[in-house]
């Protein structure tokens, strides 16, 4: 068995999507062996994985054996399947990793897959990933990551793998109320630009809010121009998220109706996008540089 020293210097990353893989690079860039699974996972995941330099290890035994911290970073309409997934693995482990739940997942979804590891013997840590993907090539810069719950503190540890981890003084659920709330705000807003930024191109009145929108609220204009164009290829990826944001509020006197209505926006704003029509087109006719 693998002693303790080498085991913590082993992360696994589920999910080798872009910001998986870029934290995994991070890591591995200063000095982590950093495995993952690409069981199920598409050409671009396998792609991804190679030019970050992960290690591949498709049994479920084998990984959660060699490594002491498993990082769960998927969409989060699969988060708890991920965990289902692991919990054999997990308890039949003899070394027990930390497990690290950094989905953007409302604390209710990250307490259940608390008690479902819970009889696995392995820490559990709840965290929240705020930001966006490392850049290459560099040691700073990239999310920061909140931890919370009893074990949060055995995070620090990969501070020196350079990740920007900040503990709450908080119980599991603390760092994912934490992100609900700022994507709820991020995202959110992005959400309303391009509703009322649509339905004035659809009542052709797209020229004059512009207008007003240069005079009036330049630092908005200029915000929703970074973010609504960018939206466009993560938006299927939101709508579980945003119902996810919708179960932290908890009921329609607190707003969940608002983000219940976000997911079915972003839903149908990536079906019209992959056709090119719709939303995407006037939202991009908006934000398009004036002659």
């Amino acid at each position: 068995m693998a002693d303790s020293k080498h085991l913590s210097d082993t992360i696994a990353i589920i999910g080798a999507g872009e910001m998986g893989a870029a934290v995994g690079r991070r890591m591995r860039e200063l000095g982590a062996r950093v495995l993952t699974s690409l069981k199920g996972r598409s050409a671009a995941s396998e792609e991804r994985t190679r030019r970050a330099g992960l290690e591949v290890v498709d049994d479920d035994e084998t990984l959660v054996g060699e490594a002491g911290y498993i990082l769960s970073i998927v969409p989060p309409a699969v988060a708890y399947a991920v965990a289902e997934r692991l919990h054999s693995a997990l308890g039949s482990a003899r070394a027990k990793p930390i497990f690290v739940e950094c989905n953007a997942i409302s604390p209710a979804t990250v307490r259940r897959i608390a008690d479902l590891l819970g009889g696995t013997g392995c820490r559990f840590v709840d965290a929240g990933i705020i930001g966006g993907p490392p850049p290459a090539g560099r040691t700073d810069g990239g999310p920061r990551i909140y931890a919370s719950g009893p074990d949060a503190d055995s995070l620090v540890r990969l501070r020196e793998f350079g990740l920007d981890i900040l503990l709450l003084d908080g119980p599991i659920g603390a760092a994912s109320g934490l992100k609900m709330s700022y994507a709820g705000l991020t995202k959110g807003l992005t959400a309303v630009g391009a509703a009322m930024i649509g339905g004035a191109s659809r009542n052709g009145l797209a020229v004059a809010l512009r207008g007003e929108l240069e005079r009036s609220q330049p630092g908005l204009l200029a915000s929703l121009g970074r973010n609504i164009p960018a939206m466009f290829p993560k938006a299927y990826r939101w709508v579980a998220e945003m119902e996810q944001i919708a179960d932290f509020l908890g009921s329609e006197d607190h707003g969940s109706t608002i983000y219940e209505g976000v997911a079915r926006l972003y839903a149908e704003i990536s079906a019209q996008s992959e056709r090119g029509s719709g939303w995407a087109t006037e939202l991009a006719s908006f934000f398009a540089p004036r002659k």
